[in-house]
């Protein structure tokens, strides 16, 4: 079976241009490509993966488009592997940053967009001052233009945003949508975020929001973490969205904070080992490949 990661980032670190990698990140405090990409979906058994951008540039856009376009995954089938001595062959498409606060985002769009691996967009909500971004007028005619490239929209939000989230989506009910991250709730053991379960439930009453089970570890406040730690935020996922809108993803590398790649494709593995088979080629591929419309 094709196993699809749809959500990885790539960075060249500078602390200048990745300020949110505190000293205190060790693990990240490094650079991450291809080559250490392809190395860790092998050691997770994930046949493909989707590039996400890290840094708010068109530029860094167009770096990810570039690796994408000569790493790129193709003809995947359930057993074939990269032969060890190649060059990575893991990449799938590429969630970009445009500027869509701009009266003139059409002018990068429409280059940009010649690369058919562009398959969405992303915008660092979380970190933006105004708890309502997302219903800014300005951003939401940028959001307005991204239906007419095919272009999926990846929402990166903390649960407190859930609610602003909802009014958002129902003001573009053709547009794709894509959550990151659950949410990113608050995860700690013996105490479930019970208004997380409400937005995200609520959200996800919207058919045309999907939702990645990715960087829910770091969301973890305890000191260690096990399965069960993160089952009832997969369960509640799971019956909120169902297995016909839920694809996996890893946050490769900012996992590593609290995680190994390979710890967190088993442990993802055996919450989804209960799914049909129908249902788990959903999970791990077929979702994937139709809310970005890829092709491998």
């Amino acid at each position: 079976m094709i196993k699809i990661d749809t959500h990885h980032h790539f960075w060249n670190f500078d602390p200048r241009q990745y300020a949110w990698i505190s000293e205190k990140m060790t693990p990240l405090r490094r650079d991450f490509g291809p080559g250490e990409l392809q190395e860790a979906l092998d050691a997770g058994g994930i046949s493909a993966a989707i590039s996400v951008q890290a840094r708010q540039t068109v530029e860094e856009t167009q770096w990810l488009l570039d690796f994408a376009q000569r790493y790129r995954a193709k003809g995947l089938g359930g057993e074939k592997r990269k032969p060890a001595n190649q060059e990575p062959a893991c990449l799938a498409g590429v969630v970009g940053w445009v500027p869509l606060l701009s009266d003139r985002v059409d002018d990068v769009l429409e280059p940009l967009h010649q690369n058919e691996l562009l398959r969405g967009v992303r915008h660092v909500v979380h970190d933006e001052p105004d708890d309502r971004f997302l219903l800014r007028e300005d951003f939401n005619r940028g959001i307005d233009r991204l239906q007419g490239y095919g272009l999926a929209y990846d929402i990166l939000i903390f649960g407190k945003h859930l609610p602003v989230t909802i009014e958002f989506v129902d003001r573009h009910p053709n547009q794709t949508f894509i959550l990151d991250h659950i949410a990113k709730p608050t995860i700690k053991a013996g105490s479930f975020d019970t208004r997380w379960a409400e937005g995200i439930r609520e959200l996800a009453k919207r058919n045309h929001v999907w939702c990645k089970f990715s960087g829910v570890v770091t969301e973890v406040r305890d000191e260690s973490w096990d399965i069960e730690t993160i089952r009832p935020y997969w369960e509640t996922s799971l019956e909120a969205f169902s297995a016909e809108r839920l694809m996996f993803g890893s946050d490769w590398p900012v996992c590593l904070l609290r995680s190994s790649y390979q710890r967190w494709c088993e442990t993802v593995d055996e919450l989804a080992s209960e799914l049909s088979s129908e249902e788990q080629l959903k999970f791990w591929s077929s979702n994937a490949m139709q809310a970005y419309g890829l092709v491998l």
